[in-house]
């Protein structure tokens, strides 16, 4: 069965990213099953805002025995290029393959060969994947670890009965779902938020919808997004709120996905993120640029090195998004254990992750910030992340790159990117695309550009993000959660 690519768009090139004018909306890592023909989609609600309409199943996945391991090639997009999630590797001989194995998704299902390679734990990996990361499990043991706070998180089909959350699970309801089962996407950020031993806000409570962000479903059918039930979804999240009592309100909703103009139910969702605000609850998604002025980035971490570490992580590892006036906070995204939507208490390892990681992370810390500090705002915790958080000084990705090689990176980025506005702007003036595209960057009015004049801006935006890599770097803001909670308290 083909993966359904669904929750988010899976865009990893910066460079074709700022030709095209896309803020990443969706930086995340999308699984489950696609259906075989249109689902009916299913909305149901319960009567007071409490409790849970359906207990879908898990996901039967796709067990399969592996004839031969994927290899991982340096600059790989794909982050499930080595996916080994319920593979039987048993009869593989891959003792020389730790490169690729250091690239692998795998889960409670995979079986491995007897003889893995020296440097290869897949439990160590698991059991520190489990760890969020940069001592939030400190706090925890302080007792700040987001009791007496709501967590809501709008995603795909969920499984409500895992054991990560299942004691916290306050509601579960549909609002234009197309799933019959658990899937991958909506587990897995569930429990990064708010899961009993993976997740950064384990005392939380937790409130789910479960819905589809289409209007198409099932195979041959076209994939288009469509924000109108996100707003629908948001819209419930702070009607169920009204009905709580004081103390265990719902402050933040978690959404692995971002939105664009362009967009069905853009305006919708913007005005419902607008009335949560006025409502005290902060919406955490790819695109808070659009709605609160805040860049989320994530970070990458090499599975061999420790979670708690400042040292252990990187930028990401399709590169980094640099917004000329705009800081960045980065959160840890790769090497994460979440829960498995195979089963109640299995567990799956994610070697690549994307801002759809990043984004419950977010939002499980806010909930730590609304229990030391319950007049908290979403600006000033993001000022005091910003005011608190750590720099990291790397070395370049590629010291070597020659000013030849550079130009030809400029090139095929332009390329691209200009098939990437053609391709999504079918049937309008690309003259006019790329006029629109050109003010987004630089505020500028044009009411055209030629493709030409186009290309010259673009591949004047592109070429200093290349030669970043060539250069020393300095990557900040890294949140620093114990600092950030204690100058919250203050």
């Amino acid at each position: 069965m083909k993966q359904r690519q669904a929750y988010g768009r899976a865009v990893f090139s910066v460079a074709v990213t700022i030709i095209a004018g896309i803020f990443l909306a969706g930086l995340g890592i999308f699984g489950g099953q696609s259906a075989d023909k249109p689902e009916p989609y299913r909305t149901a609600l319960t009567k007071d805002g409490r409790g849970i309409v359906r207990h879908p199943a898990p996901d039967p996945g796709s067990p399969a025995v592996l004839t031969e391991l994927p290899t991982f090639k340096p600059g790989e997009r794909d982050p499930f290029k080595v996916d080994l999630r319920g593979k039987d590797m048993r009869a593989l001989d891959v003792k020389d393959r730790l490169p690729d194995l250091l690239m692998a998704n795998f889960d409670d299902r995979t079986r491995w060969p007897a003889d893995l390679p020296a440097g290869f734990d897949p439990r160590m990996f698991m059991e520190a994947g489990k760890n969020p990361g940069l001592h939030i499990r400190d706090l925890h043991k302080r007792g700040i670890a987001g009791r007496g706070i709501g967590v809501a998180v709008i995603d795909m089909g969920f499984l409500v009965d895992h054991a990560e959350y299942k004691d916290r699970l306050r509601l579960f309801e549909e609002i234009h779902s197309a799933d019959e089962t658990a899937q991958m996407h909506g587990v897995a950020t569930a429990s990064i938020a708010v899961g009993r031993t993976v997740g950064v806000a384990p005392e939380a409570d937790l409130y789910y919808i479960a819905y589809f962000p289409s209007a198409e479903n099932g195979a041959g059918a076209e994939f288009r997004h469509d924000f109108t039930w996100a707003a629908q979804c948001i819209d419930r999240v702070l009607e169920v709120n009204r009905g709580l009592p004081e103390g265990r309100k719902i402050r933040v909703i978690s959404m692995s996905i971002g939105w664009e103009p362009r967009e069905a139910g853009y305006k919708e969702v913007v005005e419902a993120v607008g009335r949560a605000k006025r409502d005290g609850v902060f919406v955490v998604c790819t695109t808070m640029n659009e709605t609160y002025g805040f860049r989320i980035f994530g970070l990458s971490r090499d599975p061999r090195s420790d979670p708690d570490d400042l040292a252990s992580y990187g930028d990401a590892w399709w590169g980094s998004l640099a917004v000329p006036g705009m800081e960045v906070l980065h959160f840890p995204m790769d090497s994460r254990t979440t829960a498995s939507p195979m089963g109640t208490g299995e567990y799956a390892f994610y070697r690549l992750g994307g801002l759809s990681w990043a984004v419950p992370w977010a939002a499980g810390l806010y909930a730590l910030a609304c229990q030391v500090r319950p007049d908290v705002t979403p600006q000033l915790f993001w000022e005091k992340a910003l005011e608190t958080g750590d720099s990291l000084d790397l070395p370049p990705k590629e010291p070597s790159l020659t000013a030849e090689e550079v130009e030809r990176r400029v090139r095929k980025a332009v390329d691209d990117g200009v098939v990437k506005v053609k391709n999504q702007t079918q049937g309008q003036d690309p003259e006019a695309v790329y006029a629109k595209i050109y003010g987004q960057w630089t505020k500028e009015k044009k009411d055209r550009m030629s493709e030409a004049d186009f290309r010259v801006f673009a591949a004047e935006k592109i070429r200093p993000t290349i030669l970043q890599d060539t250069k020393p770097r300095k990557l900040e803001k890294v949140v620093n959660p114990v600092r950030l909670i204690e100058a919250l308290k203050r």
